[in-house]
């Protein structure tokens, strides 16, 4: 029956074929059907089974119909060839018939092109929408597989040749795509054999599709051999990589396989084409393990060079940043974006990858080895959204940049050749210039600033918005580094891109509303730019002008003294873009300013003028202001000459008085001619009119005050210096830095009283002190701002004067210090105008100053008229109880000798000495000898400093080089604080970059160097004189004190000037070694030549010369860490480690005393001593046997001396000092135990018996340590000993109790002594603990708990050990009683008796008895955990 309908149902399928619709057109052709060739096929077998089946094959371009469903179709295929009688034969007939059907290119395509579905009304439904080709179907009935595929495969290289046939048809992707997804492949690996033969003969295209369907082709089984196969493909021809890879990455590869692949890929990285980068960048990436992500990555890092990749831009239309200007430029561009696209994406999907490429960046140490994709793929890491990886990148680019190993060059590079990758990274770039312009570490700060640079000039529009709005938004945080940078960025885009910038002048003036938090130097720089912008030659901003018209009017029309100091600032800025010089820019202008902006500037500074006039401190801020414009830039000649000729008509209207034989007028003090170089010249001479000026001022200051009237204009002293400034700049200008003009202005008199008057300041009133006081500080500043403007004159008797004014300077101040002393309260007048207001000055200054005579730092001396020695104010604090009565009448002498008060604390009241005054350091040093020798005839021949001169020099360069070279620690604004002004005094120092200053010092240097070898020499006579001892007949106490004080600072000066962090900087090397030069060229020559460390080396001898004449310890430490900042520059500080230690050693043993004989004492001496200590303990090889030494020798030899006596081979060990050593002592041996390396399993035998014997050396010193206690029992030794006896004990327990687990069995007796030894120090620990409670001392019990906390853990770790090692029986726990330090039991606890824990022992097995001695030695002095905690503290309470 089945048969039978089958049969019908073919009939019928045949009908309808017959009378079938139109058939649609073939899809692979739009022509017309050909005629009908002659149908023999249908009559052969395969014809008459496909018909039977279903399938009715067309003609010509007409798709073959299919009318079952196409299983129903394979199914009845299958079943005629099987019960056919002539099967299998009929299947070799069958596929002949097939063969000579598709012998036809037409009905060969057709039979590859899917078939279509025929409906009729009634059988819609038995045939899907989509059937697959005639070809395909029969290759899924699995006896005809095998033939048809050898057909197919042997009929594809008949077309392998011919292009794409119409409609864009390729026979060969056809015929491959048959192949894919088979339900299943009879024979796979006959398959894959013949289809690389074809890959080996096709032509390119062909290989490619046959190539990436491979994995589509064939059964896992075949993966490896065909993997294998590609691999050496690959190797062989580098055009097929993109397909090789894509089907490498779809195939399932064996690890080992896939290592294989990927090393092959590796290798041929170089040779691959731009285009393919991104392919086999993707498949490396993607083909990664976690174990060896970092080395695969490493290896493409160093094997990626995207420099090669990329065509520079030829020629970029202006304006246009991102744009590269060539197609090629372009695509490459395009290229390298893919590749990091690829990069972006394994980065974000795998942990590992993202961790390997930070770890690979990380390993590169020279700065060489750095490349573009360093950087690049940074600014990925931080743009994928994992927190970690973006805090991985900010965290690793800054230690790269502090590091100096990625530097400016590269940002510049990656910029100019990758612009248009970049760009989609620019948010990334942003956020990481902004973290690094925020931080606190000022190496970084400027690679931040150079982001935001390249970024402006490198990309579009809405980038350079962007970037202006960041720096504006960090101008406005008011935090100092930030703001600094921030407007140093804008003013150079503003000179660099003026016209860009001017589009964003807007933005800019947004900063006008927070001006509150800017410091003077900032308000100067912003109104720089801001007045370049809106009034420079090109004017392109000029739509703000008139904005900046109306602040500043209004700044200045302010009475609050700050607004009017910004008004002031801004108008001398807007004067100096206005009335700058022009450029010509076209022949036919003349370069000179126009009548209209003449007419201006000198309209703004009559403005300025007149709105200052009525405060003497805004007129002399404007004075400041105009005298730092003409300083620092070109003005035009006109408008030059025109400020030059009324600030000299005022000048000389104002404070000059021709020499007459009497001064007119009632005057607090009888006046008359002081300080006159000039008095051999004839008549005619001019003096200063300060003391008639500074009364009449206070005069009308008092009636202003008492009749509330309009403020008039002023002649005021607090005017003198700056006004002189601005006068001596505008002729320097003018003249070319002749200052011929105003010359007698350095030797002309000033008009003051006798100051002998301050002999008897006690017989004076308030009013007059204050009145002297202030005169002194006119006078003092006037000859300060002389030395200014002449110091830089050749001339032999310019410099004599210079010298003679230096030398009236110091003579000053010791007036000065006198006069304070007798003022208490008083409040000098203001110097420094731009810092804040003189009320904010008075309430942070006077504080200090009512103090007497306390020192400030020892640098800061300044007065040559003190005889005494640099320790008499440490002689105030000392407290020693044997002081002797015939001391007592000494010290109030010397008090009185050296009344005074410390000029530190008055700085800001000191007009500012220029860098170059340091200039005159370059004469030579006139000593005693030089005086006695020449009998004064060679001072009028040769400049010559004098010591008082010398030190005020160098004090001054010490503050100047700490203030700009010191790196400042994290510039974060405190909370909530007032802020005092640092920067006030040193405002022209601000404007040089701390670049320049270094190299003002290494200029300097050799002149140091002289002075240092002078003052050595000078401290080398006096010991052969005094026969090796300080306190000789020979010696002068006011010379050596003033000596030992230049030699301290000349050292500091150099040792500030080589802890420069510029000097880390690639940049600065040079410096660095023409510095390291003029050291080492002092002993050996060849100077900068030689290498960095050779340098270094020469240097160090250089300076360890000078240690035999040190004068103090304070000067030894000075030695010590210059020694120390010097050996750390060649890069190998370890080499010198034991130098360091031995010359630390040395000044320890040493023993230091003062000029007038009497040993160094104090607390500055003790904080000396403390770190000249810890230096040799840091450096010394072996820490343990250094403490064993002082603490076994030293400390002993102390105990036994005689009260006021030293230790022997300590010298500085004495009882004051002892406190000193101690707290260093235990610090040091708390450090060393834990730097002990733990215990590994690994450990050979040999290093766990080192391990062993470092610790038992570490616990006997920690025992003698702790043993000291009983002697010297001061509060302050017991805390030392709480505290670091914790610390130790932890350390102990951490890493010294696993060793001794391991250790029991084979060193039975060391572990032993180790712990009974380690056990009385615990117990004395125990009796510190009772002997605080007792005394009830906060300080001390604030230990207690957690000390007692380690000494129980202690117990319990060890009992723990023996039963690691099965000896717990040897274990036994004791109530340990409470003692004082003395060992005397505390009486509360007598009622809880239990037996003294010396004598209860049990006694366990015999085989047991050597773990017991052990045990006992350790357990007895314990807690009992339960009863006898909760008793000691009830106990402690109720005492």
């Amino acid at each position: 029956m089945k048969m039978m309908r089958k049969k019908k149902r073919s009939s019928v399928d045949k009908d309808e074929a017959t009378t079938a619709t139109k058939a649609k057109k073939s899809r692979s052709t739009g022509r017309q059907p050909k005629e009908a060739a002659p149908e023999e096929t249908n009559q052969s077998v395969f014809g008459v089974f496909l018909r039977e089946a279903g399938v009715t094959l067309k003609q010509g371009g007409t798709s073959n119909e299919i009318a079952v469903d196409q299983v129903v179709f394979q199914k009845r295929i299958q079943k005629k060839l099987q019960k056919s009688p002539r099967y299998p034969g009929i299947v070799q007939e069958f596929t002949t018939g097939l063969e000579s059907h598709i012998e036809d290119a037409e009905r060969f395509r057709n039979c590859l092109l899917p078939c279509v579905p025929r409906l009729s009304d009634g059988d819609s439904g038995s045939v899907s929408s989509f059937q697959e080709s005639l070809l395909r179907m029969l290759m899924g009935i699995e006896m005809l597989q095998k033939y048809i595929i050898n057909v197919l495969l042997e009929k594809l290289p008949e077309f392998m040749l011919d292009g794409p046939g119409e409609g864009g048809l390729s026979v060969p992707r056809i015929i491959i795509n048959q192949l894919k997804w088979l339900d299943r492949v009879v024979d796979s690996k006959e398959l894959a054999v013949k289809l690389m033969e074809l890959v080996s003969v096709a032509p390119v295209e062909v290989q490619r599709d046959i190539i990436t369907s491979l994995p589509e082709i064939l059964e896992d089984s075949q993966h490896d051999d065909i993997a294998g196969e590609l691999n050496t493909l690959l190797k062989e021809n580098t055009q097929l990589t993109v397909p090789i890879l894509d089907a490498l990455s779809s195939l399932s590869l064996s690890s080992s396989l896939l290592i294989e692949v990927r090393g092959a890929v590796m290798a041929t990285l170089a040779a691959v084409q731009l285009d393919d980068l991104p392919v086999v960048v993707k498949f490396i990436l993607h083909s990664v393990s976690a174990s060896d992500a970092y080395e695969v990555v490493c290896s493409l890092r160093k094997k990626l060079e995207l420099e090669q990749c990329v065509l520079p831009p030829v020629s970029k239309c202006k304006g246009s940043g991102a744009s590269a200007s060539t197609p090629a430029a372009g695509s490459s561009q395009d290229s390298v974006t893919l590749v990091l696209d690829g990069i972006k994406s394994a980065v974000r999907f795998q942990k590992t990858i993202s961790e390997a490429w930070l770890k690979a960046i990380e390993s590169v140490d020279e700065v060489e080895d750095h490349k573009v994709i360093d950087l690049l793929v940074l600014f990925i890491l931080h743009s994928t959204n994992a927190n970690q990886s973006r805090r991985g990148a900010e965290k690793l680019l800054k230690v790269k940049v502090r590091t100096g190993l990625i530097q400016e060059t590269l940002l510049q590079k990656t910029f100019r050749d990758y612009a248009q990758v970049m760009r989609g990274y620019f948010s990334s770039i942003l956020a990481l210039a902004q973290g690094l312009l925020r931080s606190p570490d000022p190496c970084v700060v400027p690679f931040g600033g150079h982001m935001y640079r390249h970024s402006f000039t490198a990309f579009d529009s809405y980038s350079r918005q962007e970037v202006v709005g960041a720096l504006v938004t960090h101008v406005c945080s008011g935090l100092g580094g930030e703001v600094d940078m921030a407007l140093e960025l804008l003013c150079g885009l503003v000179t660099e891109k003026p016209s860009e910038m001017a589009v964003y002048a807007v933005f800019v003036k947004g900063i006008l509303d927070y001006m509150e938090n800017l410091m003077p130097q900032q308000i100067r720089r912003l109104f720089h730019l801001l007045s370049r912008l809106a009034f420079g030659q090109q004017q392109q901003g000029s739509h703000i002008q008139d904005d900046m018209h109306i602040v500043i009017r209004k700044q200045l029309s302010s009475t609050v003294p700050k607004y009017k100091r910004i008004g002031i600032i801004g108008a001398v800025m807007i004067v100096g873009s206005m009335g700058a010089s022009r450029v010509k820019l076209k022949e036919s202008q003349n370069g000179s300013l126009s009548q209209e902006t003449l007419r201006q500037v000198s309209a703004l500074l009559e403005l300025v003028k007149s709105s200052s006039e009525s405060s003497p401190e805004a007129a002399a801020l404007y004075y400041d202001e105009l005298a730092n414009l003409i300083l620092s830039s070109t003005l035009d000649p006109q408008v030059l000459e025109m400020i030059a000729k009324s600030v000299l008509d005022d000048f000389q209207n104002d404070f000059v008085v021709d020499l007459g034989p009497d001064i007119s007028g009632s005057f607090p003090f009888p006046v008359c001619f002081m300080y006159n170089l000039d008095e051999d010249e004839s008549q005619g001479g001019i003096a200063i009119n300060l003391l008639p000026l500074l009364a009449k001022d206070i005069q009308s200051k008092r009636e202003q005050q008492s009749q509330n009237e309009k403020a008039q204009r002023r002649v005021s002293p607090l005017c003198l210096s700056p006004f002189f400034r601005l006068l001596r700049l505008c002729e320097e200008k003018q003249h070319q830095g002749d200052l011929e003009e105003i010359d007698a202005l350095l030797g002309c008199p000033v008009i003051l009283t006798d100051m002998d008057v301050l002999e008897k300041t006690e017989s004076l009133s308030k009013t007059e002190r204050e009145f002297l006081c202030t005169l002194l500080f006119h006078t003092i500043n006037w000859f300060r701002e002389v030395v200014n403007a002449f110091c830089r004159q050749k001339d032999i008797e310019m410099k004599m004067k210079v010298m003679t004014r230096l030398q009236n300077i110091t003579y000053l101040q010791t007036l000065l210090e006198k006069a304070l002393a007798g003022t208490p309260g008083y409040v000098p007048p203001i110097a420094n105008f731009d810092g804040e207001s003189p009320d904010a000055v008075i309430q942070s200054s006077t504080a200090p100053v009512i103090k007497t005579k306390k020192e400030g730092t020892g640098k800061k001396r300044k007065a040559p008229g003190r005889n005494s020695s640099e320790n008499s104010s440490q002689l105030d604090e000392t407290t020693d109880a044997d002081k002797t009565m015939q001391e007592q009448p000494e010290k109030e002498k010397e008090k009185e000798i050296r009344q005074g008060v410390s000029l530190v604390s008055y700085r800001q009241f000191f007009r500012e000495l220029d860098m170059e005054v340091l200039s005159v350091l370059q004469c030579g040093l006139l000593s005693r000898s030089v005086l006695d020798s020449e009998l004064q005839s060679k001072v009028r021949e040769e400049v010559l400093l004098g010591p008082a001169e010398l030190l005020f020099l160098l004090e001054d360069m010490l503050r100047k080089l700490e203030f700009s070279l010191t790196a400042a620690p994290a510039k974060r604004a405190p909370f909530l604080k007032g802020k005092t002004d640092k920067s006030v005094g040193f405002s022209h120092l601000q404007q040089m970059s701390s670049k320049d200053i270094s190299s003002c010092c290494v200029q300097l240097l050799p002149t140091l160097c002289s002075h240092l070898e002078n003052c050595h020499n000078h401290f080398q006579t006096l010991l052969s004189e005094n026969n090796g001892i300080v306190d000789g007949p020979a010696t002068d106490a006011q010379e050596h004190q003033l000596m030992s004080s230049a030699y301290q600072l000349l050292l500091q000066v150099l040792n500030t000037t080589f802890s420069w962090s510029g000097f880390n900087l690639p940049g600065q090397r040079s410096l660095l070694k023409k510095a390291l030069g003029v050291l080492a060229g002092r002993i050996k020559e060849g100077g900068a030549e030689l290498p960095l460390d050779q340098l270094v080396k020469h240097s160090f001898e250089y300076l360890v010369n000078f240690r035999s004449t040190m004068p103090s310890l304070s000067t030894a430490l000075c030695l010590s860490q210059l020694l120390s900042t010097v050996s750390e520059k060649g890069g190998n500080p370890a080499a010198y480690r034991e130098q360091r230690a031995s010359l630390a050693k040395h000044f320890l043993g040493q023993e230091w005393v003062t000029a007038s004989g009497e040993r160094e004492r104090g607390t500055k001496f003790n904080d000396t001593l403390y770190s000249l200590l810890s230096i040799y303990l840091e450096h010394v090889d072996d820490v343990l046997k250094a403490v064993e030494e002082i603490a076994g020798e030293g400390i002993t030899e102390l105990i036994n001396a005689a009260k006021d006596e030293s230790s022997a081979t300590w010298p500085t060990l004495n009882r004051q000092t002892f406190l000193v050593f101690y707290k260093v002592l235990m610090g040091e041996l708390e450090k060393a135990a834990r730097k002990i390396p733990p215990f590994k399993t690994s450990d050979s035998t040999e290093a766990q018996s080192e391990k062993l014997l470092t610790w038992n050396l570490a616990v006997r010193d920690f025992h003698v340590l702790v043993n000291l206690v009983k002697v010297f029992d001061s509060r302050p030794v017991l805390n030392v000993c709480l505290k670091y006896g914790r610390l130790f004990l932890e350390s102990f327990l951490k890493l010294g109790m696993p060793l001794l687990d391991n250790s029991f069995k084979k060193h039975k007796e060391d572990v032993q002594s180790l712990l009974k030894t380690f056990q009385l120090s615990t117990r004395q620990l125990h009796h510190m603990c009772g002997h605080s409670k007792i005394h009830q001392d906060m300080s001390l019990t604030n230990h207690v708990p957690a000390l007692k906390k380690s000494l129980e853990l202690f117990v319990y770790r060890v009992k723990a050990m023996l039963t690691l090692n099965n000896c717990q029986e040897a274990f036994w726990i004791g109530n340990l009683k409470n003692r004082n330090l003395k060992g005397e039991e505390i009486l509360s606890q007598m009622s809880q008796g239990s037996d003294d824990e010396e004598e209860g022992q049990q006694s366990p097995a015999p085989q047991e008895q050597s773990e017991n001695e052990e045990s006992d030695s350790e357990e007895r002095r314990t807690v009992n955990r339960g009863k006898s905690m909760i008793e000691d503290d009830d106990s402690d309470d109720s005492d």
